[in-house]
């Protein structure tokens, strides 16, 4: 069958258990036809649909994510290489650098932290975003670090992204410019899409009942990570802001919120003075 009657077909399968039906199915076919969406979409429909593509079409009915099938996702302006074990990046996630370019515009931060780094995710999206800066990315997960390294490597950043293993920042007595966090935030009783729950990594998910521990562990450690005129954007669940600001005043550090491109509450800024 054509490449456009096959992403039709498959799209209308798909549609019981994906809301993003048709960009999985044009996803899933650029990838089996080793060609970008866009240049699918601009020329690709006309040809003959691969072997190939019906396979990953009965894996993404089965529930795996589509980034798990392709093996990459996009997130600001890199693409990183992620699978089992890695925390999928999501465009939401992308608040914290647009809060971080504001602060320090063009010039940037010259040292960056990003804890809980999972694939390399901020930190490679600020390195790449400021040439000059360097960074650390802490993971307790070797799973998520091997994709970070993985990352950095085909980026041309291994030089300059050192990444470990660690609990959050135990043992780092060192201030930095900017510190960016992604942590498990959803409560531990919440019922996920399938493709989540069953394949991305409950590590980087679930924060005890309340989905608030992380941020207890974090507000005990950003008020000495900060440096002076540095700030720290961290990622919060959309109904977190008031409990999330209220453990962070224990930081001595400034706070404010930044909402997503749809309005939800998506990071608390702290910085210091």
């Amino acid at each position: 069958m054509s490449v456009a009657f096959a992403i039709r077909a498959a799209a209308e399968r798909l549609a019981s258990s994906s809301e993003s039906a048709r960009l999985d199915a044009e996803m899933l076919m650029a990838h089996a036809l080793g060609l970008s969406r866009e240049r699918l979409l601009l020329g690709g429909m006309q040809g003959e649909s691969p072997a190939t593509f019906a396979p990953l079409i009965e894996r993404r009915l089965a529930g795996e994510p589509v980034a798990y099938l392709t093996g990459s996702r996009d997130f600001w302006t890199i693409t990183l290489a992620v699978g089992p074990g890695a925390l999928v990046p999501r465009p939401d996630s992308e608040t914290l650098l647009e809060a971080a370019l504001d602060h320090f515009g063009a010039a940037g931060p010259r040292t960056i932290l990003d804890l809980g780094t999972g694939p390399g995710t901020l930190l490679l999206a600020a390195l790449a975003e400021w040439p000059r800066a360097t960074g650390l990315g802490i993971d307790r997960s070797e799973a998520a670090l091997s994709y970070a390294r993985i990352n950095a490597a085909a980026l041309g950043m291994a030089d300059r992204a050192a990444l470990r293993l660690g609990d959050w920042a135990g043992g780092i007595d060192t201030a930095f410019d900017l510190v960016l966090a992604n942590p498990p935030y959803i409560e531990s009783a919440a019922i996920l899409p399938r493709d989540v729950a069953e394949h991305e990594p409950a590590g980087a998910l679930f924060a005890g009942a309340d989905g608030l521990d992380a941020y207890r562990v974090l507000a005990g450690q950003l008020g000495r990570l900060v440096a002076p005129g540095g700030m720290a954007a961290v990622e919060i669940g959309a109904s977190q802001r008031a409990a999330v600001t209220a453990l962070f005043a224990a930081t001595g550090l400034r706070t404010a919120s930044r909402a997503d491109l749809a309005g939800r509450d998506r990071a608390v800024l702290l910085w210091r003075d």
